[in-house]
């Protein structure tokens, strides 16, 4: 077998691998919140970021840099801002966002 299909074999099975691990992830997000206030905030706070984690790592398999992601984030972070967005009139949260992927 040539080297060049091995690697489209392998990063298809990373691909779907990181796509398992991104749905047991939200499931398990979901599970948490299910359970009211008695769940540590800790394991909330690790689906939270194994999530974003596995976002990431499956934009640069499918062959997005993380910076074109960040930016894509913020611009569809402004576009909420300027229509006013629910949760921008609520409290600010994508103006929030927005500046700390800008800061970063």
């Amino acid at each position: 077998m040539k080297k060049e299909k091995f690697n489209i074999m392998y990063n298809v099975k990373i691909i779907e691998e990181l796509k398992a691990d991104l749905l047991c992830t939200i499931g398990n997000l979901f599970k948490l919140l299910t359970m009211g206030s008695n769940v540590a905030q800790n394991a909330i706070l690790e689906c939270i970021s194994g999530g974003i984690i596995l976002l990431y790592l499956l934009a640069e398999r499918l062959g997005y840099s993380h910076t074109a992601v960040d930016e894509t984030m913020k611009k569809k972070l402004k576009l909420g801002i300027i229509e006013e967005d629910e949760i921008e009139k609520d409290g600010k949260d994508l103006s929030k966002l927005y500046n700390h992927i800008k800061e970063r």
